[in-house]
């Protein structure tokens, strides 16, 4: 089946379409806060115009504006094409997409924590086990208490790592930014 994934929850803007476990096309750039100006152009330049069976969208956490443009979208091509939209985290986007890869940061490693940026100097976080099994609710905290609410080891990845780095520079951090196109992982 078709999918269209949209993904606006960060400062990345992406969006791919997916046959099953099959990306068919993708496009992902990092444009700040541009989500509203390149997503529609960015879903126009998939086949078909990224006309799908159904639609993926990212419901957050993350970005509050990002995220509003993204569920537009993805509703209001939903509406047209009389198909339906579903929401996914963010959070666990990227630990599918962490844990899919094979880079040594998550592959050796059985646990990982997902920290995106948050607002008013917040990081939103969840902690994940392989293969992609939640094993703490997502909270918001600051990025002391959110050092302390983790397990002394794992990976720890996303773009809010750079907060929990300079404050414990000696874990294993990676930055990282969503990718639709990992939804086939979800």
């Amino acid at each position: 089946m078709l999918t269209l994934v949209i993904e606006t929850a960060t400062a990345a803007c992406s969006v791919a379409l997916i046959d099953g476990a099959r990306v068919l096309a993708n496009r992902h750039e990092v444009v700040g806060r541009g989500h509203a100006e390149r997503l529609i152009a960015m879903i126009a330049e998939l086949p078909e115009g990224g006309r799908a069976q159904q639609i993926l969208v990212d419901c957050g956490p993350g970005s509050f504006t990002g995220i509003r443009v993204g569920i537009a979208a993805a509703r209001g091509l939903a509406l047209g094409w009389g198909v339906p939209v579903s929401g996914y985290s963010s959070l666990a986007l990227l630990a599918a997409a962490a844990f899919g890869t094979e880079d040594p940061i998550a592959s050796d490693l059985p646990d990982l924590a997902v920290v995106l940026e948050g607002g008013h100097g917040e990081v939103f976080m969840q902690s994940f086990a392989a293969p992609l099994r939640a094993t703490a609710p997502f909270v918001s905290l600051r990025p002391e208490a959110a050092l302390e609410a983790l397990p002394a080891t794992g990976a720890i990845v996303g773009n809010g790592v750079r907060f929990l780095a300079a404050l414990a520079p000696d874990r294993t951090y990676r930055e990282m930014l969503p990718d639709a196109a990992a939804a086939i992982l979800l």
